[in-house]
């Protein structure tokens, strides 16, 4: 038996994010003051330190800035998906995002490829975000 895959673990700055990753509703934070979008989830803006962040829906549109095929599982608890693809993806709102690209094979990843927002319901009460590539782009 597979061990299970672990989960985030929301903490006082991300748990408003992964509440809306489980909804199915990505949201980056913007700075009240500033209007500095910004990704990770944190306290203060790293612009003006201003600690008032506003939630902002994402259109879920991006372009594949980077990737890495893993054919050797990070732990047992991944050695099911291998190989599966770590990606780096910007997002039309200005942020970068560490995530996994699915429905798509190795070699069909490229640099530069427009992907779309997908989610992945893990567990109960557990969900992540994932990127695929946009229709016809793979």
């Amino acid at each position: 038996m597979a061990l299970a895959r672990p989960l985030p673990t929301p903490d006082h700055e991300s748990a408003e994010f992964w509440r809306r990753v489980g909804a199915h509703a990505l949201a980056v934070q913007r700075c009240g003051a500033c209007g500095t979008v910004r990704f990770y989830p944190r306290a203060l803006c790293p612009e003006c330190l201003n600690d008032q962040p506003d939630w902002v829906p994402v259109s879920g549109r991006g372009t594949l800035y980077s990737f890495t095929v893993c054919y050797r599982p990070a732990s047992e608890a991944f050695a099911d998906r291998t190989p599966y693809i770590v990606a780096l993806v910007d997002l039309a709102e200005g942020v970068r995002l560490l995530a996994n690209l699915v429905d798509c094979t190795p070699e069909q990843a490229r640099v530069g490829m427009p992907v779309t927002l997908a989610y992945d319901d893990a567990a109960p009460g557990a969900t992540l975000y994932v990127f695929r590539p946009e229709a016809g782009a793979a």
